[in-house]
């Protein structure tokens, strides 16, 4: 068996070693055996039984990690069983995450902050905590990204680095692993790869707001032993406490790039030599405004991870419509304002109707359709006041609620550049990638329905699209082509396009999975697990998503959601406006992103607030979408 496994004598020349693959140097050949080993059979003669539930066991050799920490959750429940595809049941506590029942968690204890118990989006997440330091790192990256972090290692340099480095457990084991397994697809291998990620030590850069609780539950089942560098007082604390997570990291969230990166570096070093969690496997964040940093956390340590540079040409919104360009993608005309000296010319050459987006912003915060000069003018004004009054904990970007908490001045901490593009017409829609080794391995649609104009608030969604098919294909096309356009080869990416009356176009890249109700669209659609798909690439486990197969329809039918935007400005009086809709028949769920007595804001003044969503599965995207439109117009949510 060790044999077999390409097990290697110290005096063997060295395993060759890439971040982003894991392969055996032609030296160290492997027996023709190995690579016979391909089907049920010959599986079963290499694991000793049959390729199933007794092929994975605790004891299978195969995939033991050489080293682990002492780390194991105290909590009673039972680790997911790796042999099987998970179904909706298996993913009972998704659902009990947003049950308003009082705090309750899934894990039969009483959670000690019951803000998780509501839906809380990036942008209106509401925390006790304001960092309000216009040298906030996190604030840095939304309105200059990369700002003061350090530039990309050269290739030279960072192959050098990787070179001086000791492999990771993780990397060691899948080195005595032939291809043929770790590429491999179907259920069986699915598996597999489960099992080869369980005991993995993953650090979490930011931990974003509580509603993200579900990913380091989701990570504990798998077997991670999760380490979450945070904020001193972010709500994710709780979470070791809890014995969801093995270690939680504070770090002042407020100081510098520089040393916030430097701290996180030493923090990441010193791992190694606790015995709870021993040496890292990966970095991974969920956090749109942490992606540039793990970036770089990744190049430096040498661990599996997209390229800063990949990273910063899709932050950087103009820099993205340049190489797209450079490859001869569709770009919309453009134009960088630097300052409201630039509207004239911006005016000429973009034209109108036109948006005006932060460079680097996230979750449509700063964004606006302008039809004219006056609009532009008033716009421009408009988006960078906006950007003035923002503030970010947690990882998350949340706007200022006017209760005296001073916000990020953009002007007194850098010059905030603003791109102002031609409007795009037509269908918006999500493309959720899985990339692997450079090429996609998954790619689904998600129809967006028309957003609230000038501010492009998303109202609902459906999934799979309504789209014809060859349009379909043509989103997927460009989605594709501008991520490998950008760099990036391996990972889960949320690309936003639009089917415009001229062709597919894109709008932006986002280097991680989507979040709001993204993860739980693609499980329940597709049965694909995107945290999992995440964990997979962070340590360097190849992705071969395995879809169900049930024909040519999803194997989980259909799902749609929408968000209620506040109809007009004033005070929300309470949420029974929900209750008629929680626990009928097709109703995933029916939360509120706020709580009742606080105000709220109408499209008559502005970016109107999400009061709350619904979540509905049916088994196709016609019926869920006409379920959904017809609960959306019985909500009347009461505002005075």
């Amino acid at each position: 068996l060790a044999q077999a496994f390409g097990f290697r004598d110290r005096r063997d020349p060295p395993i060759s070693r890439h971040r982003s693959k894991t392969r055996i140097a032609p030296e160290g050949k492997m027996s023709a055996f190995m690579f016979r080993c391909t089907c049920a059979d010959g599986l079963a003669k290499l694991f000793g039984g049959p390729f199933g539930a007794k092929s994975f066991g605790p004891g299978a050799p195969a995939v033991r990690r050489d080293r682990v920490g002492s780390w194991a959750s105290p909590l009673p429940r039972a680790q997911f069983d790796v042999e099987f595809t998970p179904t909706t049941d298996d993913f009972e506590w998704h659902e009990e995450v947003v049950d308003m029942d009082g705090g309750r968690s899934p894990f039969g204890r009483r959670r000690p902050n019951p803000v998780a118990d509501t839906a809380d989006p990036d942008t209106f997440h509401r925390m006790a905590s304001r960092l309000a330091d216009g040298r906030h790192f996190l604030t840095e990256q939304l309105l200059m990204s990369p700002g003061r972090l350090p530039p990309p290692l050269s290739p030279a340099d960072r192959e050098r680095a990787i070179a001086e480095l000791r492999p990771t457990a993780t990397y060691d084991m899948l080195a005595k692993l032939p291809e043929e397994l770790l590429y491999a697809t179907g259920a069986q291998a699915q598996a597999l790869r489960r099992r080869l990620l369980n005991g993995a030590t993953i650090v979490f850069f930011t931990a974003g707001y509580p509603g993200k609780r579900f990913i380091f539950e989701r990570a504990l089942t798998l077997g991670v032993k999760s380490v979450i560098i945070e904020h001193p007082d972010s709500w994710a604390r709780s979470l070791y406490d809890e014995g969801v997570i093995a270690k939680f990291i504070p770090i002042d969230m407020s100081q510098d790039p520089e040393v916030v990166l430097k701290q996180s570096l030493a923090a990441i070093w010193a791992l190694a030599s606790d015995p709870t969690t021993l040496q890292a496997d990966g970095i991974v964040t969920f956090c749109e405004l942490s992606v540039p940093v793990v970036a770089r956390l990744c190049e430096v340590l040498g661990l599996p991870g997209h390229s800063p540079r990949a990273v910063d040409k899709a932050r950087d919104k103009h820099r993205t419509r340049t190489e797209m360009a450079l490859a001869g993608l569709p770009t919309p005309k453009n134009m960088v304002l630097t300052s409201a000296a630039d509207l004239p010319a911006a005016a000429t050459t973009v034209g109108f109707p036109a948006v005006l987006k932060p460079i680097s912003g996230a979750a449509s915060l700063g964004v606006k359709k302008v039809t004219s000069e006056e609009e532009l003018h008033d716009g421009y004004i408009e988006v960078v006041t906006e950007l003035r009054g923002l503030v970010v904990s947690s990882g998350a970007l949340i706007k200022g609620d006017g209760g005296g908490k001073v916000g990020v001045d953009a002007n007194k901490m850098m010059d905030c550049s603003i791109l102002l593009e031609q409007y795009l017409d037509g269908s918006e829609v999500d493309v959720d990638i899985v990339m692997s080794d450079g090429e996609w391995r998954y790619a689904a649609v998600t129809d967006n329905g028309p957003t609230l104009e000038p501010y492009f608030n998303e109202t609902w969604a459906v999934c799979p699209s309504l789209l014809p098919s060859d349009q379909q294909r043509q989103l997927k096309e460009l989605a594709i082509s501008t991520c490998k356009c950008l760099g990036f080869r391996d990972g889960v990416l949320h690309v936003e396009c639009k089917m415009t009356s001229h062709g597919p176009h894109l709008i932006e890249v986002n280097a991680r999975m989507g979040g709001g109700q993204v993860h739980e669209t693609n499980f329940r659609v597709w049965g694909v697990d995107l945290v999992e798909e995440t964990l997979f690439a962070c340590v360097g486990i190849p992705s071969r998503p395995y879809i169900p197969s049930k024909g040519k329809d999803p194997p989980g039918g259909a799902v749609a959601y929408c968000d209620i935007n506040a109809t007009r400005s004033g005070t929300l009086q309470n949420l029974d406006f929900l209750a008629p809709l929680q626990g009928q028949d097709g109703v995933v769920w029916a939360k509120p992103y706020v709580d009742a007595g606080v105000h709220v804001v109408g499209p008559q003044d502005g970016l109107p607030t999400w009061l709350a969503e619904i979540v509905v599965q049916r088994p196709t995207a016609q019926e869920a979408l006409d379920f959904l439109f017809q609960l959306q117009n019985s909500v009347d949510a009461p505002i005075a």
